[in-house]
């Protein structure tokens, strides 16, 4: 099938998003944990975890000595905003071109952050002290290129927005007070420019996101296969401009890999190669300089993909394993062998125990059968319940491939000593990755802080990684007092020379919620240095923002950030796209409040 013809998208973000997503947190506003008489549910029929978790209450009792019938979430939306910093000529421009804008305080907000704690917390505490001056709606390449040439014209600064689900502080708006900061947001930008069925490639604009990508391609008999984390709400662009990774990226590759051609406006013209083929020998690849560049470089507003035929057959599965180390060493055997599974993923025993709890309340033969379970798990095999961990497991392809697959990744599961955990547990593993951020704010409106970063290392030093960051986080917490914490880990990612590994802290607010965030902060920081020390990388997918900016010189060279500096100065000579992420220098943005 080929389509030759622009195709609009009916988008999951309208314009005023506030009326469908979370103003004050993660997601959409009709999904969302409740108290009721001691219990915790989760409300919403978009995910496979809606009911009652009936162990959760004395889960976080136990762990962090809270009473979920305390829960008492306080935000208020806002009805004040942070003064204007005016551009008349810019605005005529703008009505001029015909391109939509809006200065509301809501939609002004709204896209001033991404989805750390900080951003969380400076919302819900209207604690924000730069937010967007004007957000524009670009419906096309044209009028990017029109927007750009406006904000050379009249010294305005452009922030690119898709989802707003950064966690590195890259979309938070930076602490510029004497120039108009425009939010260009490129959500209304979403149309399937052309198909080729032949060739398996397909053109988007840039703005539209993973969950509307799929759903398009799903009704043509295609896939992406990019499935982030935040695949319901992030956007391609985005993925560009972080150099994402997604949880099938065994079978369809990191962005970098499915990515054929793109498309930017930069402050000096448009970047863009004049063909689309597989692969080429001319010099520097300038796609490459576009991916990560974090929105500091231009405006990405196009870009050619791959797909792939959507897979015949798609099945989930679990495997148990006695404990964190030897989940490594079957992930790394696995790897060698090149039988990754599209998604295969290891969590530590906390993430075990959380994935238990977060079921919905069993009927009374389920939970006769886990407890069946449990006798099995530690009498007959012997494992010990403080320890097991599991890997969730996802197989795609023709059903003959996928049986052959499973039989191979199952004999190598065999000699680690693992035990099936069943399709049910695998798949309710894969899918809750996209609740986790529910629950992140819900813990917050509980008294307890909840985060995470990550990395990327290789196998022979990941064991070390985990257990050295584990116990760093631990002792820095035991040090400032800290009587009520938790620290997990889980690898993600599976490559030839390394993975990739997550870190999670949640530890009970303390009487000030703002000293919260700072000892949370402090311990990130000390983490992230320990991370380093390790040989991890200062990301794996996140990106550096301005959260991690202080590393990246040391993790590039001095050569590494004269060489972004240059092509900054290329490309962005008047520093309109200035986001203040990577790098800090003369190309970026003051932070002198007046």
């Amino acid at each position: 099938m080929d389509i030759s013809k622009p195709l609009k998208v009916v988008s999951v973000f309208p314009k005023r998003r506030q009326d469908l997503l979370r103003w004050d947190g993660w997601g959409y506003k009709d999904c969302k944990f409740v108290c009721e008489n001691d219990f915790v549910s989760f409300v919403g029929n978009r995910y496979p975890i809606s009911g009652r978790m009936e162990n959760f209450s004395d889960w976080a009792r136990e762990l962090f000595n809270v009473n979920v019938a305390d829960y008492n979430p306080i935000a208020v939306q806002p009805t004040e905003f942070p003064e204007v910093v005016g551009n008349k000529a810019f605005l005529v421009g703008l009505s001029e071109a015909g391109i939509d804008y809006s200065q509301d305080g809501m939609d002004r907000l709204v896209r001033s952050h991404g989805q750390t704690l900080t951003d969380v917390e400076n919302r819900r505490k209207h604690t924000y002290k730069r937010i967007p001056d004007v957000v524009i709606w670009p419906n096309c390449h044209n009028q990017v290129v029109q927007i750009v040439e406006l904000a050379n014209a009249n010294d305005v600064v452009l922030i690119p927005v898709g989802g707003n689900t950064s966690v590195s502080l890259a979309s938070t708006t930076p602490a510029i007070y004497d120039r108009t900061i425009a939010a260009v947001d490129m959500t209304q930008m979403n149309r399937l420019m052309w198909l080729s069925g032949e060739n398996l490639t397909a053109c988007f604009e840039v703005g539209i996101a993973g969950q509307d990508i799929e759903r398009e391609l799903g009704k043509l008999g295609f896939t992406l296969g990019h499935e982030p984390d935040s695949h319901e709400f992030s956007t391609l662009g985005g993925w560009i401009a972080t150099r994402a990774s997604g949880m099938k990226k065994n079978r369809y590759g990191n962005i970098e890999d499915i990515v054929v051609r793109v498309k930017m406006v930069t402050g000096n013209g448009v970047l863009e190669k004049k063909f689309t083929a597989p692969r080429v020998s001319i010099g520097p690849d300038f796609d490459h300089v576009i991916f990560g560049s974090e929105g500091t470089y231009g405006i990405v507003t196009e870009a050619v993909v791959k797909i792939r035929n959507i897979p015949e057959v798609r099945r989930y599965e679990s495997l148990v394993f006695s404990d964190f180390d030897t989940g490594v060493q079957f992930l790394r055997e696995v790897t060698e062998q090149q039988l990754q599974a599209p998604s295969m993923r290891l969590i530590d025993n906390i993430q075990f125990k959380c994935a238990v709890l977060l079921d919905p309340v069993a009927s009374w033969y389920t939970a006769f059968v886990n407890k069946l379970k449990d006798f099995y798990l530690t009498t007959v095999c012997g494992f010990n319940m403080e320890r097991i961990v599991a890997v969730t497991l996802l197989f795609e392809g023709d059903a003959k491939s996928v049986a052959h697959h499973e039989r191979e990744v199952y004999a190598i599961a065999k000699k680690y000593g693992a035990i099936k955990g069943g399709e049910y547990n695998g798949k309710k593993g894969y899918m809750l990755t996209f609740v986790v951020a529910y629950i992140r704010d819900f813990a917050w409106d509980m008294n307890i802080v909840g985060e995470s970063f990550e990395t990327s290392i290789a196998w022979d030093k990941c064991i070390t990684l985990s257990a050295n960051v584990k116990a760093c986080i631990r002792r820095e917490c035991e040090r400032r007092g800290m009587k009520y914490f938790a620290v997990s880990s889980r690898v993600t990612q599976c490559y030839d020379a390394g993975c990739c590994v997550y870190f999670y802290l949640l530890f009970k607010h303390l009487d000030i919620p703002e000293y919260s965030m700072k000892l949370f902060m402090e311990i990130e920081e000390i983490a992230r240095e320990e991370i380093l020390a390790c040989g991890g990388t200062l990301s794996h997918h996140h990106g550096v923002g301005k959260l991690r900016s202080k590393w990246y010189p040391e993790c590039v060279s001095p050569v590494g950030v004269g060489l972004y500096k240059a092509v900054k100065k290329e490309l962005d000579p008047k520093n309109i796209f200035a986001a203040g992420n990577l790098v800090r220098g003369e190309h970026q943005p003051k932070e002198d409040k007046p």
